[in-house]
């Protein structure tokens, strides 16, 4: 099973709001996941991201794979350089 962090759509037509999720890469956009690990609000002036670093530097930590956007959203809210940090940290 393949795990990945991606963007799962919410809120109304032309009112975009996503969750950050962690799920199965063979669930649809806005199906079933494992857990919500965020959330984006592209429409709000500066956009808002929030992300639980805790949880979502586990779910990397056990081989998640993020999403181009999500990986871009981790680098501007910070958790990717603490993710970087810890993998060149602990070698193994």
């Amino acid at each position: 099973m393949a795990v990945k962090i991606r963007l799962s759509r919410t809120g109304r037509k032309k009112m975009s709001y996503y969750r950050v999720v962690v799920a199965d890469s063979q669930m649809p956009r806005d199906g079933r996941c494992i857990a919500y690990v965020g959330t984006y609000a592209p429409r709000e002036n500066p956009a808002k991201i929030v992300i639980d670093d805790a949880v979502t530097l586990k779910w990397l930590a056990k081989g998640a794979q993020p999403t181009e956007t999500v990986k871009s959203l981790l680098k501007k809210s910070g958790t990717w350089k603490k993710f970087q940090e810890t993998k060149t940290a602990s070698p193994a």
